[in-house]
């Protein structure tokens, strides 16, 4: 039987069971019934996984809602998936998300652990006076059977519309969820016969959807999970030494911190115990992949996909350094095409649309956005942004994005969001946001400003405006200044002119 830990504290996979059972007799002693949402604004902690269980047992979704948000961008996801329940760290409830948080929407608080407080510079939280205690809570009730078979995670993903929208599938089929789940367990590498003998680390935030999907199948398996409350890349070598860790799902951002430690600190860890590292999130620099499998040997493994078609690419180290580029080649059950703008398949080596989706795999929508919904699919497939090429042994390459989207640290930003907040900025006459090359991200933001006829404005203040309305990770690290934007024949800004002289020389566009 698995274990999952967390600081001090370690469930037998069992107990995590009972806890969420219980918390699912909760939830519907407050009413949540099945199809309603259940928000959790959590960090890393075995309470993450207890809350979102147990609303799945009533068929409700849990809504990971990313804690950096301001009070706006809160505000809108708690509004927008329609949140009956709210489960929140006691250090996250702070003043401005109090206000965030529609009067309808029970609150439930968790404390700030030991581990979590230490990681993240914050004081360990106890439960304020007058909220309920979710851990306390739930003891109160008798473990629950499953009502249905259980819904999956509403996961907000950016478009390039600005506000993020909630992909949402109705309940599986006991087919579905097989089909779902043994794509899962290829791209992680988990062994369904001996799920004990799997030990792993949820090592990027849970409110992403790789991590979640991650975690979530470990404990439900029986693996042993260990979860890191954030990334730490020595904690982690620690860890693999320590609990004889055998698989890992990293992102590229991930591996860079990891080479950049000290030599004497890379050597100074027995890393004997791995066998299956996967990566994905973001494109994966190949100087940067190469060197982590001279280190760690051929077991980094890496997926292609998106929370809307899934996961439909896999390729091992010995077929990427084959194929040095390749995000792989797609499943069996994948259907992965490359398309023209008439929405023909184009040539090999021909670089277009990529389209793609897992065949029988449950249907999605935006959550409250059907129309999004459709203008995603072409030819019956899913279009995630992303322009690329097949080779002639069929592996497919990514090359650039057919959106303007940012992925910086295996985060989406998307551009169209930023611009809409800096155009609320008097100085700002006009703007362009995209991403340029970052040695540790990938891409880091850069905003390109026109300022307001006869006006000065500094990139300080321009970052200070954008941070009390934004996110931090959000808020670009490059800001220029051009008398002029670069405009095509329609008026539309010429962002590529803009873009192009940062990777200039680059093997790389992404």
């Amino acid at each position: 039987m698995g274990r999952i830990s967390s600081g001090a504290c370690s469930l037998t996979t069992a107990e995590l069971n009972e806890r969420a059972a219980r918390a699912g007799s909760a939830f519907a002693s407050i009413g949540v019934q099945a199809g309603d949402t259940v928000a959790l604004c959590l960090r890393n902690e075995l309470i993450y996984f207890e809350a979102n269980f147990g609303a799945s047992l009533l068929g409700a979704y849990p809504v990971a809602v990313n804690w950096h948000y301001t009070e706006d961008e809160a505000r809108y996801i708690f509004e927008d998936c329609g949140a009956k329940v709210l489960v929140i760290h006691a250090d996250l409830l702070t003043d401005f998300i109090r206000r965030a948080i529609p009067k309808d929407v029970a609150v439930l608080v968790a404390p700030t652990p030991p581990e979590v407080a230490g990681a993240y510079g914050v004081p360990p939280g106890g439960v304020p006076a007058g909220e309920t205690d979710f851990g306390h809570w739930i003891l109160g009730f008798e473990p629950m059977a499953p009502k249905t078979q259980g819904a999956s995670t509403i996961i907000y993903t950016s478009g390039t519309t600005g506000r993020p929208k909630g992909v949402r599938r109705p309940p599986a089929t006991p087919e579905q969820i097989q089909l779902s789940g043994a794509i899962l367990r290829r791209c992680y590498g988990f062994d369904l016969d001996t799920p004990d003998t799997i030990t792993t680390v949820t090592v990027g935030p849970l409110y992403h959807s790789a991590p979640n999907a991650h975690g979530s199948m470990a404990a439900r398996i029986g693996a042993n999970l260990i979860i890191q409350p954030r990334f730490d890349a020595e904690d982690l070598l620690r860890l693999i030494e320590e609990e004889r860790v055998t698989n890992l799902n990293m992102a590229p951002i991930m591996f860079n911190r990891l080479l950049r430690l000290p030599a004497e600190v890379k050597r100074r860890y027995d890393l004997s115990s791995l066998k299956f590292v996967a990566h994905a999130a973001a494109p994966c620099p190949p100087p940067l992949k190469r060197a982590m499998i001279d280190w760690w040997g051929p077991i980094i493994n890496e997926y292609y996909g998106s929370t809307e078609m899934g996961n439909v690419t896999f390729c091992t180290a010995q077929q990427w350094l084959a194929h040095p580029g390749t995000v792989g080649k797609p499943f069996p059950e994948a259907d992965v095409r490359v398309i023209d703008r008439d929405l023909n398949e184009v040539p090999v080596r021909e670089v277009g649309e990529v389209v793609g989706r897992i065949r029988g795999l449950v249907d999605f929508t935006y959550h409250g956005d059907d129309e999004k919904r459709r203008r995603v699919e072409k030819r019956g497939l899913i279009a995630p942004g992303d322009v690329g090429y097949f080779d002639e042994d069929g592996f497919l390459y990514l090359c650039d994005r057919a959106n303007d989207m940012i992925i910086s640290g295996g985060v989406n930003i998307y551009p169209a969001e930023i611009e809409a907040e800096l155009h609320k900025m008097p100085e700002v006459a006009d703007c362009a946001v995209f991403g340029i090359p970052d040695e540790e991200y990938g891409e880091a933001i850069c905003a390109v400003v026109q300022p307001s006829p006869g006006v000065k404005v500094a990139a300080g203040e321009v970052q200070a405006f954008l941070r009390e309305r934004m996110a931090g990770f959000k808020v670009p690290r490059r800001v220029e200044f051009q008398a002029e934007l670069p405009r095509e024949d329609s008026g539309k800004i010429f962002k590529r002119k803009l873009r192009e002289p940062f990777w200039a020389g680059m093997e790389r566009r992404i």
